[in-house]
């Protein structure tokens, strides 16, 4: 069996490569690359380790042909075009917990020396002044922490400033008043932490809903004499207003670690008073380098030979021990959506994937992704489990998950309802044995068919001697049944056939087998 390839296009500890060699990969560590010359090598790697330096662009994407995944040590994929990459069935994955100690004794230390202003008096004091009496600083402790973002950073910051005896508000719209008393602080909206917060750190990403979410009006509101200190994205502070507050006194102090554009070489906030800045070093320790290379290396390994998906920005999280259960659900997820893709045609607006049983314990989102990535395949030839939902959402597709807690005919199973013109149109399935994907019904009839090969699906009024046309039929241009499966809504009613082939029906024969008495549907499958 080929070894998946790996390429380490940034600098990051050595032991990120053995990682990968110990888990199974071949590695090559080459920086440096110019895209021109990224673009000429990538084709042969099926995955890409960066850090900030590489910018994965659409052109570097088109030519990775064999790519199933891009690692980027640390939190940040601003250097990722992560929807050209879902569109190419490609894995982003960050590391978002292995700085994250480190970015938040950062924004911590940035907090204290806003509070004792320790840039200035340090650089005074070394110009030989002695300004004693020239700086008062202000005590932590008693003080008001007002937190934007609770997320994993920020609950460790947190933490930190309960232990100094500060008392910590914080807004974030995904806490939960359980969560707020597990971290000890008081949830709040966000004009009132702006109204109550003697310091305030930020500690969420920039998206649409929190770019500039300190803007001139929300700075506006802070209490005077508050202190700010920016260790998450560029962009969350308008800095001309900020500057503005400085200079008029309403802010004591600002301290950020990022900018909105970077490398800040100029900045409307530079000069300003009681302004302290660093370069971008919130992920900046020996500890923090380490880990995220180490953690980023085990993560894209354990995708590559295991399955297992950790903290993918654009797939369902799918552990290496889940790996192993989910499969032959995720066969039979996959088997079913291709089924109901292939027999519903016309204009279809939604899809339903219901779990009933043992699947309802299941991790959901994969199952999903699966059914997705088999559906979509009748749409497109380039279809995995990343791409199929960002081509469902494409196409205007309503897609729905529902997990029943009943217990049903069979321990286990899965049905797919696609809406379309003339109605819904639903198949479901189960497991035999635990691991052996099966069909159980198919449009509201019953009937036990495996879904592998090539099949042909015959709709037809059940009537004594169709069995041994159909079997005249295939026989006579020589394709032989490998199975043959059955189901029917009453005697007399309509009929239901699932034929396993041992070869493709050409065209012509399809015709022929629309013309047998009482046929209503004749459609080739294959899976």
């Amino acid at each position: 069996m080929t070894k998946p390839k790996v390429l380490i296009s940034d600098k990051m500890d050595p032991n990120a490569a053995r990682i990968f060699e110990m888990r199974g990969c071949e590695v090559d560590v080459i920086t440096g690359k110019t895209p021109e010359e990224l673009i000429e090598i990538i084709g042969q790697y099926d995955g890409l380790a960066i850090r900030s330096s590489t910018k994965v662009t659409p052109a570097i994407l088109d030519a990775a042909t064999n790519l199933k995944v891009i690692g980027r040590a640390g939190i940040g994929v601003d250097n990722v075009d992560i929807p050209a990459a879902s569109a190419k069935g490609v894995v982003v994955m960050n590391t978002p917990f292995g700085n994250s100690i480190t970015t938040a004794e950062h924004a911590i230390a940035l907090m204290f020396a806003l509070a004792r202003q320790l840039p200035e008096a340090n650089e005074r004091t070394q110009k030989g002044e002695w300004p004693k009496n020239a700086f008062m600083g202000v005590e932590v402790t008693g003080k008001t922490l007002g937190l934007i973002g609770a997320g994993n950073i920020g609950s460790i910051v947190a933490s930190r400033a309960l232990g100094l005896r500060m008392k910590v508000v914080a807004y974030d719209p995904f806490l939960t008043p359980e969560r707020a008393v597990e971290m000890g602080v008081e949830k709040a909206d966000l004009d009132t932490l702006l109204e109550k917060a003697d310091f305030i750190t930020l500690h969420t990403p920039l998206t649409d809903q929190t770019r500039n979410i300190l803007s001139a009006e929300n700075l506006a509101k802070t209490r005077k004499g508050v202190r700010i200190v920016n260790c998450a994205r560029g962009g969350l502070i308008d800095e001309a207003a900020l500057k503005g507050l400085l200079v008029s006194g309403h802010v004591a102090g600002a301290a950020l670690d990022v900018f909105a554009v970077e490398p800040a070489k100029e900045n409307p906030l530079f000069g300003a008073p009681n302004f302290i800045c660093t370069p971008h070093l919130g992920a900046s320790t020996n500890e923090a380098q380490v880990n995220v290379a180490l953690q980023v290396a085990e993560q894209m390994a354990d995708y590559l030979v295991n399955g297992g998906v950790t903290n993918a920005l654009n797939m369902p999280s799918l552990s290496a021990e889940e790996a192993p259960k989910l499969k032959p659900y995720m066969a039979l997820a996959e088997r079913l959506g291709s089924l109901v893709g292939q027999l519903a045609h016309g204009s279809l607006t939604k899809i339903s994937i219901e779990r009933e049983g043992a699947a309802a314990a299941l991790n959901g989102k994969p199952i999903e992704a699966a059914v997705l990535s088999g559906f979509m395949k009748q749409y497109s030839d380039s279809v995995n489990m990343v791409n199929a939902p960002y081509l469902a959402k494409e196409r205007g597709l309503d897609v729905r998950s529902v997990r029943h807690e009943r217990e049903g005919v069979y321990h286990t199973l899965l049905r797919v309802t696609v809406g379309t013109e003339a109605g819904d149109r639903s198949v479901a399935g189960t497991l035999f044995g635990a691991d052996q994907p099966r069909l159980t019904e198919i449009f509201g009839i019953a009937v036990e068919a495996d879904l592998k090969g090539d099949m042909l699906y015959i709709v037809n009024e059940d009537a004594p001697g169709f069995i041994g046309s159909i079997g005249s039929l295939l026989g006579q241009n020589g394709i032989n049944i490998g199975t043959f499966h059955l189901g029917r809504r009453e005697a007399g009613g309509e009929a239901v056939l699932l034929l396993s082939l041992d070869s493709q029906l050409s065209s012509e024969m399809v015709e022929q087998a629309k013309q047998l008495p009482g046929v209503k549907t004749v459609m080739p499958l294959r899976f």
